[in-house]
């Protein structure tokens, strides 16, 4: 197995130097243009896991990232359109950045 793996390509991609191409029909993740938001809780009502929670009176819009499954249905429910599904990579952060 040892010598299979020093002839053989790496089996890994060298991220973030190295990107892959996302698949054809790949989804990747949520991003809302704030500015374009009118806070109509239509999002937060179709997720079904309730990834989304939206303040109307504070004017907050938030995603929990590890309960989102990337089904499309606040994209597609959205009446102002600015909510979009990207399939590009997120950047790397390290444990310091994911506390703040």
């Amino acid at each position: 197995m040892v010598l299979k793996s020093l002839f053989s390509k790496p089996a890994t991609y060298m991220y973030p130097l190295l990107t892959r191409e996302p698949m054809v029909g790949s989804r990747g993740s949520i991003v809302n243009h704030v500015d374009q938001c009118s806070y109509c809780t239509l999002c937060q009502k179709k997720c079904p896991t309730d990834a989304i929670v939206v303040d109307r009176e504070k004017k907050t819009w938030a995603i929990d990232s590890m309960r989102c499954i990337t089904c499309n249905a606040c994209v597609d429910v959205c009446p102002k359109s600015c909510l979009e599904m990207l399939t590009t990579y997120s950047s790397s952060k390290t444990a310091a950045e994911l506390s703040r």
